[in-house]
């Protein structure tokens, strides 16, 4: 067998129609476009919407969710990213760990509206964290560990 002799199997490829080549093929004439108007000539993109100057469906239906413009944004720290920051020496245990010492440490960038405790990752460390926001598994992982977990409202300062 040579490269020159090989072909599908019969059926595997379909052949395009070709339409507007005269009555008798079953697709000239209007070339399957129905008659006249609008939608029988080309590019025709702005009427899918439209409906008869009925108010349309997707102006009936009502508007949903609303993002608030001054919405509190919490950078976020995982109990595993503390644990590892522990390990390198980054962050002293005796003392309490903040947002600022979090951002001295170089484990967050910055602190935003507060720093909000996660609670992926395994900590074996007894330390005491205070944060704007934790959630229930970070401070279980914490209290689990022998620290504490103290919660403050951040003064936004611009």
């Amino acid at each position: 067998m040579k490269l020159n002799e090989l072909s599908d199997n019969k059926g595997a490829r379909k052949e395009r129609m070709r339409i507007g080549r005269g009555i008798g093929s079953g697709k000239g004439k209007t070339g399957g476009r129905g008659v006249k108007g609008q939608k029988a000539r080309s590019g025709v993109t702005g009427i899918r919407a439209y409906e008869g100057g009925q108010m349309p469906l997707y102006m009936r239906l009502p508007k949903r969710g609303f993002n608030k413009p001054n919405a509190v944004r919490f950078s976020e720290i995982n109990i595993g990213r503390l644990q590892t920051a522990i390990d390198a020496g980054k962050l002293d245990t005796s003392k309490p760990i903040d947002s600022d010492a979090l951002v001295a440490a170089g484990v967050l960038r910055r602190a935003l509206g507060g720093v909000r405790l996660l609670g992926t990752g395994e900590l074996t460390t007894k330390v005491d964290v205070t944060v704007s926001h934790a959630t229930a598994s970070a401070k279980a992982a914490v209290e689990k560990a022998g620290g504490s977990v103290t919660i403050v409202a951040k003064q936004v300062t611009e």
